[in-house]
């Protein structure tokens, strides 16, 4: 099996080898032109996506005994998805997860953000890249190298971010089982912040079969955020794992300490983790797997933190295929920069200048 690295390798190769135009939608709503869903696979992996949102829809694979299931919490059709206010799979920006009071100062001007979670901003604001139609650049839905590119410009005071930035994400799958998102940005005109993730929910036995508490987990980090009531590094301090709930440096049920642990004002995770290693390098970030089905998954990337969340807001959430997502009904694993960097000095910077180039590698190789 060819390294995380040399998979990105190929990527680039693959990419150039297929600059494919006027993509093809699998399904789109009447009510919604523009925007659709499209398909990637390879045998009996499959990949649906949407550029609402430049959002994952779906991962169909085996499990241990063959029987095909989606891993991927959802919902049916673009509409439910422009309602969505649990980020079922977009990508989120131009800064994901939460930034204090809705407010940072860049080059000694101070900015106000559109303030969606309460007094603070979370995942851009209530109307950013989530909750946008991105372009269809490339669409190759078989073959060798299934791949489809997303872009979208931001402009210039969008939900209050200084400057313009050019964004974009590519969803690709290589054998065996592997899928591979790859975000990249690019500010033309001046300094901004940009932390762009990706927030899937799993369920590695199926999405609406239940929770997902008997999930082993192994998170490669020895070191965490500490976060306050809001979820926000204030402290600006980063402990180890060690002799907490937090502890997942060994293979242990998500389930066995959660009710130790309180996500905000609800009990589950919702924790930031210090991913071991350099954090510009592609490195193991985790580790999950459901014994019932024998579904696991490995994932790789080079951001410095990931943010385990455990769905714990869910509740009697309408899903896909008629079902119903409650409470720890799928798990998230959000690889990025740290939270409220930009009001933490401390942290390495989430600064973009003007001719840089933002980079964001996830790599999910999938077994059974």
């Amino acid at each position: 099996m060819a390294s995380p690295s040399r998979q990105l390798l190929l990527a680039t190769l693959c990419v150039a080898a297929y600059l494919v135009a006027g993509a093809q939608a699998t399904g789109a709503d009447e009510e919604w032109k523009g925007i659709g869903m499209y398909e990637l696979r390879m045998g009996d992996f499959s990949v649906k996506v949407t550029n609402w949102g430049a959002r994952l829809v779906s991962v169909v694979l085996p499990d241990s005994k063959g029987n095909l299931a989606d891993v991927v919490l959802g919902k049916d059709t673009i509409a439910e998805y422009v309602n969505d206010t649990s980020y079922f799979g977009p990508i989120t920006g131009r800064v994901g997860q939460r930034i204090s009071r809705g407010r940072f100062v860049l080059d000694g001007k101070v900015y106000h953000l559109e303030r969606n979670d309460g007094k603070n901003t979370i995942h851009g604001g209530g109307t950013a890249f989530s909750k946008s139609a991105w372009t269809v650049k490339e669409h190759v839905a078989g073959g060798d190298c299934p791949h489809i590119t997303f872009y979208y410009h931001s402009i210039d005071g969008e939900q209050g971010f200084p400057g313009s930035l050019d964004a974009y994400v590519t969803y690709r799958l290589s054998s065996p089982y592997t899928l591979g998102v790859h975000m990249s940005a690019t500010a033309p005109d001046t300094a901004t912040p940009v932390n762009l993730l990706q927030h899937v929910y799993w369920n590695l036995a199926g999405h609406g079969s239940g929770d997902v508490l008997g999930h082993t987990l192994r998170l490669f980090a020895s070191r965490y955020a500490v976060l306050d009531g809001e979820l926000l590094p204030s402290s600006g301090r980063v402990a180890p794992v060690a002799g907490t709930p937090l502890d997942f440096r060994t293979p242990t049920a998500i389930g066995a300490r959660i009710r130790q642990v309180m996500g905000g004002k609800v009990v589950g995770y919702d924790a930031n983790y210090v991913i071991d290693g350099e954090h510009v390098s592609m490195r193991p970030v985790a580790q999950v797997r459901d014994g019932a089905s024998g579904r696991a998954v490995e994932l790789w990337a080079n951001q410095a933190t990931v943010q385990l969340y455990t769905g714990n807001w869910l509740n009697n959430t309408k899903g896909k295929d008629g079902k119903v997502y409650n409470q720890y009904a799928g798990f998230t694993l959000e690889t990025m920069g740290y939270v409220d960097a930009v009001n933490h000095p401390e942290f390495p910077s989430q600064t973009l200048l003007s001719g840089q180039e933002y980079k964001h590698d996830m790599v999910f190789k999938f077994s059974f």
